[in-house]
């Protein structure tokens, strides 16, 4: 009777069974950090005086969020961060190898049914291979590499069955953002996301990993896909159910400052726009990148269009193909993988008044630079046919 979620926390913790509500102290099968939160937890650990790791062989830690450093003090943290896990025996991913959640995904340390912890919200990410994957704060991450375990409680589980087809200029970022339209910002809080119905079952591990990734903005604690290998029992009781039709779904646009925000593109075709931001751990995947390509070969862009591969594979690859050649040649600017302007760190940083669509998770306020600027969310479609129009605009319009 059990759901993906409460069967990875069973197992982790011994348990034959547990329910939603039960505390549990669970093994953690690989925790990590990045460049903003591994700080703390080097400093929690040194707080707790801890001298043994016991997850040193099963622990990763990022330079992705602001790197290339951009400035003297961040320059003196990625150093921080790169003596430590030298002196405890830390795999380090360096400046560009990549975005966190898109190594991890490469790397495979994500497998199905395991518990994994990163000191990052967007950590739920890594349902989409069937892990129980979690965001925590640096002090939880920093417990779970000195002891190899974490307390959990158990969550609620709601059902969300995806159904019919995806059509021409529609995407599992839309799919998303349908989603987060029918559960807004706070309607998963605490519980586990997990992902049924017949599309459901044909999407692609990036697609996948977009519609997992996002689910942090509902408020879920984890979100699962079903695998082979690792799936819940046909008894599984669930909090609730929300289906989604794809075949009914036109490109969606989250307008500012919530994700849950969420319009057809339709309705605000013709905004203008300073900037667009292709990339970050949501859409920055080589079939992202393929998409905007598509639209934007042989044109070239009337606004500044930042393109950001989320690793050092995805951007290879994307050379091999000449995506980037197509990118360049449309007058985009291509940077090396790393958050940058999702966050507001660097390359591509948001000055007073400016308005960015962007195909990051999050358009808060301020999120990627001044206080009174906006972001609108959307796909790599549909930022890629705004970049060619320089407003805001229908991608169905490019794609044949």
């Amino acid at each position: 009777m059990s759901t993906m979620a409460e069967k990875a926390l069973a197992r982790a913790s011994g348990e034959r069974e547990v329910a939603p509500g039960d505390f549990v102290v669970a093994r953690v099968d690989f925790v990590f950090a990045h460049d903003g939160t591994a700080p703390l937890m080097i400093r929690a650990l040194s707080e707790m005086g801890v001298e043994e790791l016991a997850l040193a062989s099963k622990c990763a830690l990022f330079l992705d969020h602001a790197a290339p450093s951009p400035s003297p003090s961040t320059s003196a943290m990625h150093r921080e961060i790169r003596e430590f896990a030298r002196r405890r025996g830390i795999r380090l991913y360096d400046v560009g190898e990549g975005i966190c959640h898109q190594v991890v995904l490469e790397e495979g340390y994500a497998r199905p049914g395991s518990v994994v912890v990163g000191a990052d919200s967007h950590t739920t990410t890594h349902g989409c291979r069937g892990a129980f994957a979690v965001g925590v704060g640096s002090t939880d991450a920093a417990v779970a590499l000195a002891t190899g375990e974490l307390w959990f409680k158990v969550p609620n589980t709601i059902k969300v069955v995806l159904e019919g087809e995806l059509k021409r200029g529609v995407t599992a970022k839309d799919l998303a953002l349908a989603l987060l339209s029918e559960l807004g910002t706070d309607g998963a809080r605490y519980a586990a996301l997990e992902y049924h119905g017949p599309l459901a079952k044909r999407l692609g591990l990036s697609a996948r990993a977009t519609l997992a990734n996002m689910a942090t903005e509902m408020g879920a604690k984890a979100a699962m896909f079903p695998t082979p290998e690792f799936g819940p029992d046909e008894d599984a009781y669930y909090l609730e159910e929300v289906s989604i039709d794809a075949s009914v779904l036109e490109p969606l646009v989250a307008t500012p400052h919530s994700p849950a925000n969420v319009v057809p593109v339709t309705d605000l075709e013709g905004v203008e726009i300073d900037e667009v931001f292709i990339g970050s751990c949501t859409n920055g995947r080589l079939e992202d990148l393929e998409v905007a390509a598509r639209i934007l070969e042989g044109k070239r862009v009337r606004t500044r269009c930042i393109v950001i591969p989320a690793s050092r594979r995805v951007y290879l690859e994307a050379c091999r193909r000449g995506l980037v050649e197509t990118f360049l040649k449309a007058g985009c600017t291509v940077c090396p993988p790393t958050c940058g302007p999702c966050v507001g760190a660097h390359m591509g940083v948001l000055g007073p008044g400016e308005v960015a669509i962007s195909t990051a998770n999050r358009n808060f306020k301020g999120r990627m630079g001044a206080s009174d600027s906006s972001v609108y969310l959307a796909s790599p479609a549909t930022a890629a046919a705004s970049a060619v129009e320089g407003r805001i605009a229908d991608p169905r319009e490019y794609l044949g």
